[in-house]
């Protein structure tokens, strides 16, 4: 049992670290002039590519059934394509730590979800009920509710522009984060309904989806942004890390995590990821963390922590999602 926890904790620490960091990477890309819609298509891309070639390195098959891709290319839209956009747009209005921290509402949003549309879900306790009602209101202290949202810009007293401004910018661009995150748990329950059971490989499983997550955004990019441009070298090289890393790279620290320590413990980095968003977010770009932001993101974290079904044996259990938004059956994300 030491070696095993001696194998995990290094695994947990990088991924809640890449994901974490992801909401920072977009803040550099889209303060570069790259547009909200290119940062997801770049992220596909680049994420896909990465996916390949460790495809290619392990020598697995790649899944020929249309069933499989149609379900796919649906999970795409609601795990990659729409809420990328969603997130980079977000971004564009409201600091990388707010996005971050909404994005911990991930699980609550998978769990009423799956109610609606997975056969045979457990209904929810009392202990799942307090969860969903203190996460929501979490994530209403984040957005400054009492407020208007006036701070959801920098997670600041009203009336406070933070980085990216204020006002109405900051109600919509945390509103498109809580969208993309809505969005999360509509394509968990997606994937657990029609992909999370079939005999392919999760790395498989994943390629194809984020493959066309790639091939759908390729079309819309160009359509929306017209031709992309090169942003500069850092941003270049937070897209790179973004996509290729966190939406690549990453997917399989998280299957060598759930294989090693379990499911309980893969799922849990949930719960670090928002540290370093918010981490990240502070000391890198600069940007303000309201007293709303840390008690409501606290909130967050706690009721995920509520809702959590208990773990079926240490390798068992249902697919664990993390923190930007991947399962161990598929990568989203964030």
């Amino acid at each position: 049992m030491v070696g095993v926890r001696g194998r995990w904790w290094p695994g947990f620490v990088a991924l809640s670290a890449i994901w974490g960091a992801s909401f920072a990477l977009i803040k550099v890309a889209v303060e570069a002039g790259v547009p909200p819609v290119w940062v997801a298509a770049w992220r596909c891309l680049l994420g896909a590519a990465a996916l390949w070639a460790i495809l290619a390195v392990r020598r697995e098959a790649v899944p020929r059934d249309p069933a499989v891709w149609g379900h796919s290319a649906v999970a795409a839209v609601l795990l990659n394509a729409v809420p990328f956009v969603l997130f980079s747009y977000g971004e564009t209005r409201v600091s990388s730590v707010l996005a971050g921290v909404l994005n911990a509402a991930t699980p609550l949003f998978t769990l009423l979800f799956a109610l609606a549309v997975v056969p045979g879900e457990p209904r929810p306790g009392p202990r799942r009920l307090a969860g969903l009602a203190l996460g929501f209101a979490g994530v209403l202290t984040v957005l400054g509710v009492w407020h208007g949202f006036g701070g959801a810009s920098a997670g600041g007293p009203a009336g406070e522009a933070g980085p990216s401004g204020g006002g109405a910018g900051a109600v919509a661009g945390g509103l498109a984060c809580l969208a993309a995150t809505c969005c999360y748990g509509a394509g968990f329950a997606c994937l657990r309904r029609h992909l999370a059971n079939r005999p392919h490989s999760a790395t498989a499983l994943s390629t194809v989806q984020i493959t066309c997550g790639g091939a759908q955004l390729a079309v819309a990019a160009p359509l929306a942004a017209g031709a992309p441009h090169w942003p500069g070298a850092g941003a270049a090289g937070a897209l790179l890390v973004l996509g290729a890393l966190g939406t690549g790279v990453a997917y399989v620290l998280n299957l060598g995590l759930v294989r090693t320590a379990g499911t309980a413990v893969a799922a849990a980095v949930t719960y670090a990821t928002p540290l370093w968003s918010t981490a990240l977010g502070a000391l890198l770009l600069a940007e303000p963390v309201g007293w709303n932001t840390l008690a409501g993101g606290i909130a967050v974290i706690a009721a995920v922590a509520l809702t959590r079904p208990p773990a079926a044996g240490g390798g068992g259990g249902r697919p664990s999602v993390g923190a930007e938004g991947h399962v161990s059956r598929s990568v989203r994300v964030g």
